[in-house]
């Protein structure tokens, strides 16, 4: 029984760095350039603006623009950003944290 355990365990630490894995980071030459448009307007007391994001869809970045949202107890929004190295530029996802 206790190999059992140890193999089951085995295999979800192996599946979990597979899986982490996947979710590999994404370079382009250059930096995009993030669209402008207007924030409208907040639609309640309190509301926090998310700022637009860039999500990889398997060939580039992807922008999608920003959004209002409630805020969340003891956490704030920490906005994305751009990382640029020898490889070129990539995309730091913002969050609450």
């Amino acid at each position: 029984m206790k190999n059992a355990s140890k193999l089951g365990m085995m295999l979800v630490l192996a599946i979990s760095l597979f899986l982490s894995s996947c979710s590999g980071s994404y370079y382009v030459a250059d930096q995009p350039v993030d669209p402008v448009y207007d924030r409208p307007v907040a639609p309640y007391d309190g509301a926090v603006w998310i700022d637009g994001d860039w999500a990889w869809d398997g060939s580039r970045y992807a922008y999608t623009q920003g959004h209002w949202e409630r805020p969340r107890s003891g956490r704030v929004w920490t906005r994305g950003s751009w990382e640029h190295n020898n490889r070129g530029y990539r995309w730091h996802k913002g969050g609450w944290r």
